[in-house]
């Protein structure tokens, strides 16, 4: 094993700062919530940092002292613990359903979305996996197929509960995956349009996702209804101007705007913080997209190359998503916020894979004490 350097301290303090942003952004978008549902303005910020930031920190500094390629051995007896976790919350007696989906699964007291866990579980096997396919990685028979089989039992189970999302940030990972790892461009055209065609027999034929996306086009359609969310989202972006509201101080969080402190709290940030607060954190999540893509840039083998991109583009995708989503650039999705959405399974997973890249920063062949050498 080589011997590690200081690791990324640029991507560590990142790391930092959009947790500790995050957490700030959740206490303020939840105090309505919290004293409506529990009589406690902080009870969701306080959760989240019990049961989300606690967790998620010790996991990350755990990851990030465990040598990356270790994670081989555990790639496989992971996914299918995540798929098994996926299949038992459709059990009544641990499933737990919010909203129409069933997405939680529910252990003791404590409840989390196997979805979270398969993103970034799933993406390491592909990693693995590509290792040892070798040249086999451009054979359609070899490679392609046992990837749309894999693509295709997962998307059953996820989209069983429906969670069309994460499945959407699966696939695209996998396909960026492929790519990387050697796949031609034609096997890589032909999953597009194979999937493609998927994904829009899935839009058309669910009436609820095909609501959102003709609200994508005419969100004034039905300003009251269907479209009522993405509307109150850009009244709130509206209203935070340059330099917003003032922390706390937002309206949209009183019982106007859904999910506030979830999906939705990108929309409470623009209109507490503004265009500045909106700047800050886009420099915060560009800065870790740059960092992350360096440590893939010089990991010191294909696997740790893999698992650096793989891991990075599915928090960086699930962040696009999220603002092009609450901005009206997408169509409403669902996706969290990475490291701000209230939520313990997405933040635990995040800084789980963050604490796997920050330890293959520690093996990289072009650093000087932490700083990467472009």
């Amino acid at each position: 094993m080589t011997k590690p350097h200081e690791p990324d301290y640029i991507l560590l303090a990142i790391v930092f700062l959009l947790t500790a942003f995050g957490l700030a952004m959740v206490a303020s978008a939840s105090l309505v919530k919290g004293q409506d549902n529990f009589g406690d303005i902080y009870y969701y910020a306080k959760h989240q940092f019990l049961y989300g930031v606690l967790p998620g920190l010790f996991l990350f500094f755990f990851a990030q002292k465990v040598y990356y390629k270790h994670w081989k051995k555990l790639v496989l007896p992971l996914l299918i613990l995540a798929v098994l976790a996926l299949m038992l919350v459709f059990i009544p007696s641990l499933g737990f359903s919010h909203g129409g989906a069933k997405r939680w699964l529910i252990i003791g007291s404590l409840s989390f979305q196997p979805a979270e866990m398969i993103k970034l579980v799933f993406i390491a096997y592909l990693a693995s996996w590509f290792v040892k396919k070798g040249e086999k990685v451009k054979d359609f028979k070899e490679t392609v197929l046992p990837l749309m089989i894999m693509l295709g039992i997962l998307g059953i189970l996820i989209m069983a509960q429906p969670n069309l999302g994460t499945l959407c940030i699966i696939v695209f990972a996998s396909f960026s995956l492929f790519f990387i790892a050697g796949g031609k461009i034609s096997h890589i055209i032909f999953l597009v349009v194979f999937l493609s065609a998927v994904l829009f027999m899935l839009i058309r034929f669910e009436p609820y996702r095909m609501n959102r996306f003709i609200i994508y086009l005419s969100p004034e359609m039905d300003p009251q209804g269907i479209g009522y969310q993405i509307n109150q989202a850009m009244l709130a972006i509206g209203s935070g101007g340059f330099w917003g509201m003032g922390f706390l101080q937002g309206r949209q969080k009183y019982n106007y705007l859904p999910e506030s402190h979830g999906d939705s709290i990108f929309a409470v940030l623009a209109e507490e913080l503004g265009f500045i607060g909106v700047l800050f954190l886009m420099v915060l999540f560009l800065t870790f997209a740059w960092r992350c893509f360096l440590v893939a840039k010089n990991a010191p083998d294909q696997f740790g190359r893999l698992l650096a991109a793989g891991i990075s583009l599915t928090i960086i995708l699930q962040f696009f998503i999220n603002i092009g989503a609450i901005s009206r650039f997408l169509p409403l999705t669902g996706v969290p916020l990475p490291f701000i959405s209230y939520g313990g399974s997405s933040l635990i997973f995040t800084l789980l894979g963050a604490g796997i890249i920050l330890n293959i920063s520690r093996y990289t062949t072009k650093a000087r004490k932490g700083l990467y050498i472009l």
